[in-house]
């Protein structure tokens, strides 16, 4: 058991681990309410519903005031489990992706805007659209929003990467996302509509992010502050005292002078990759990707 303990420990010390941590995160909950739920079920008790709607997005905006964390709990929540190892793989394929790219921080940015994107449109669509607001309150849980949007954001970055997948052979990643954001339109009027807009609320974001990302702005700077204060809990490395220059008086020749790309390179290096893709970077700039994904 302490070894058990020890790993999940490790996960957490080790600051470019982002990827573990969030489906270690994801499955750490999935197996708590499994014995949450065998547990109570051996007692003959009710309980189980109670906990789970304290972990689900409701539709009614007067039982998320009452419950505003589930905007956040939701998206590490599963109960069934196809519905976790097919979110877990996606995460795993594409966010190896992101994470190779763009770096741990912006593919945490990316899950957790994902999901608060599509808890966004979930709640519009079923306090304002017709077809929704007659079938009543619902609840929803699961990663698929913020998946989505790792999913889109590879593609977007990458469309011409490709995976071999089985039985179909190699296909790029920009088909797999088209093929998963109209599977979740056409779904939308089924019996899963509440999660499939909110597939689509991530979807958007993911595009958005990496758009957003090639001209220059970061939509997720404010989570990374938030995510290392999380994993710096489970560390025992001492803090570090970290001092910020004045943008005013920052100047290109001082970039470039502590090894640190530009912005302007990575922008050229991420078109040059969307373009003719990772390989054709030559090693000095895979080494600026390198160094840009550590920076922040």
């Amino acid at each position: 058991m302490n070894s058990i303990f020890n790993d999940i420990k490790n996960a957490f010390n080790r600051h470019d681990n982002s990827l573990n941590q969030l489906i270690l995160i994801n499955i750490l909950v999935f197996v708590a309410l499994i014995l949450l739920r065998t547990i109570l079920w051996l007692a003959q008790t009710d309980y189980f519903g109670t906990i789970m709607s304290w972990l689900s997005l409701p539709s009614d905006p007067v039982d998320l005031l009452w419950h505003p964390w589930t905007i956040f709990t939701y998206f590490f929540t599963h109960r069934d489990w196809l519905h976790i190892i097919f979110n877990m793989l996606n995460l795993y394929w594409f966010g190896m992706l992101i994470r190779e790219y763009l770096g741990s921080k912006k593919l945490v940015s990316l899950y957790i805007l994902g999901g608060l994107s599509g808890a966004v449109l979930y709640l519009l669509f079923y306090n304002f659209v017709p077809f929704f607001i007659q079938r009543g309150s619902a609840e929803m849980i699961g990663a698929s929003a913020s998946v989505l949007a790792i999913i889109v954001a590879a593609a977007t970055l990458l469309p011409d990467y490709t995976f071999n997948l089985l039985l179909l052979g190699p296909v790029k990643i920009k088909w797999i996302a088209w093929f998963l954001v109209l599977l979740s339109v056409s779904g939308a009027v089924g019996d899963n509509a509440g999660g499939n807009v909110a597939h689509l609320g991530g979807a958007l974001l993911g595009y958005i992010f990496i758009r957003q990302l090639k001209n220059g702005s970061d939509m997720g700077r404010f989570i990374h502050s938030t995510w290392a204060y999380i994993s710096g809990l489970f560390s025992r490395r001492p803090r570090m005292k970290v001092s910020y220059k004045n943008p005013a008086t920052a100047t290109y020749a001082a970039s470039s002078a502590s090894g640190k790309p530009s912005q302007n390179e990575i922008d050229f290096i991420l078109d040059k990759i969307s373009k003719s893709g990772y390989e054709s970077l030559s090693k000095e700039e895979k080494q600026k990707l390198f160094r840009a994904s550590q920076k922040e």
